[in-house]
């Protein structure tokens, strides 16, 4: 018996699909980035990082800034850690985060978490608090300084209200010169951090503060079950951006101060100014200039890395 074949038509096999070859797209792709990160790496490189390696070169000589430099080392590191004056700026400008970060942050975040409750509202108060971020930081600091004066605005609005006999020359004062430039740091940095964490508020799921009054929470407990955990990452941008200027802090405090009364309210980068331009020490404060950017960078770096744990 003979066996009938089967003639119906069989579909075509599907064609094997054609595999591009390896690593062609991904070099492609980086060659690409490669080329649009060139512009902004070539103008890092001549402006930021070639200036800093030379300052790092000058600090291992003692130079007056005109003559030839003499080869020391690390003798100039090693006066920056060790000499009182230059330590005492160091820790001037590390108690200014309390100026500069805490408290504008801590004020913001409550100033936030009233008007972002309230849709988004209060323009005007944004406007008034992110001015002095439009306004220069010497004009500032000048203003202030007469604020502070003996007959100034400050010692005015004391008198006003009957406590005449605490005012002082505030800027002369040993004791509250450090805490009264500190605080004109407080009033630069909170507008600033203010407009951080508005725009995350906005980024918050509304249905989370609904959820919150559904089940009975008040303002409080809304903040810190909602608000305050949606804000991680604005509250460390912020972190980042006001200890960056509470550390290299120079405009504020030279034109109130200039570092006085004596060295209570010396910084870093006033005393590089005076170490390079009055005392021909240029060295040295490029010495005090490597210390303070690796500090910075590393505080940076680790306030990142935190960040990145806590998410």
């Amino acid at each position: 018996m003979t066996k009938t074949l089967d003639r119906r038509p069989q579909a075509p096999a599907p064609p094997a699909p054609v595999r591009p070859s390896r690593g062609q797209p991904g070099r492609e792709s980086r060659r690409v980035a490669y080329l649009l990160l060139a512009p902004a790496l070539l103008a890092y490189t001549v402006f930021v990082a070639l200036p800093w390696l030379h300052t790092m070169w000058l600090s291992l000589y003692e130079w007056d800034g005109v003559g030839v430099g003499v080869w020391t080392g690390l003798s100039n590191y090693r006066e920056v850690l060790t000499d009182p004056a230059l330590l005492g700026a160091i820790e001037h400008s590390l108690g200014f985060i309390l100026f500069y970060s805490v408290l504008p942050i801590v004020i913001a975040l409550v100033l936030a978490a009233v008007l972002g409750g309230r849709g988004g509202g209060g323009s005007a108060a944004r406007m008034i608090l992110f001015l002095p971020q439009v306004v220069p930081l010497v004009a500032s600091g000048i203003a202030w300084r007469q604020m502070y004066a003996q007959d100034g605005v400050v010692n005015q609005a004391l008198r006003a209200v009957g406590l005449g006999g605490i005012t002082r020359a505030w800027l002369g004062d040993f004791t509250w010169a450090f805490p009264a430039v500190g605080l004109v740091g407080t009033w630069v940095m909170l507008g600033l951090c203010l407009v951080f964490f508005l725009t995350g508020i906005s980024k918050i799921d509304p249905a989370l503060f609904e959820a919150c009054r559904i089940d009975g929470a008040g303002a409080v407990r809304t903040f810190f079950a909602v608000t305050l955990p949606g804000l991680r990452n604005e509250i460390v941008v912020a972190l980042v951006v006001t200890m960056i200027a509470a550390l290299s802090s120079f405009d504020v405090v030279y034109a109130t101060t200039r570092g006085g009364p004596g060295d209570s309210t010396t910084v870093p980068a006033v005393l590089i100014y005076r170490l390079a331009f009055t005392n021909g020490q240029v060295g040295l404060a490029c010495a005090l200039a490597v210390v303070l950017s690796v500090l910075i960078s590393v505080i940076v770096l680790a306030l990142g890395r935190l960040s990145k744990e806590e998410s």
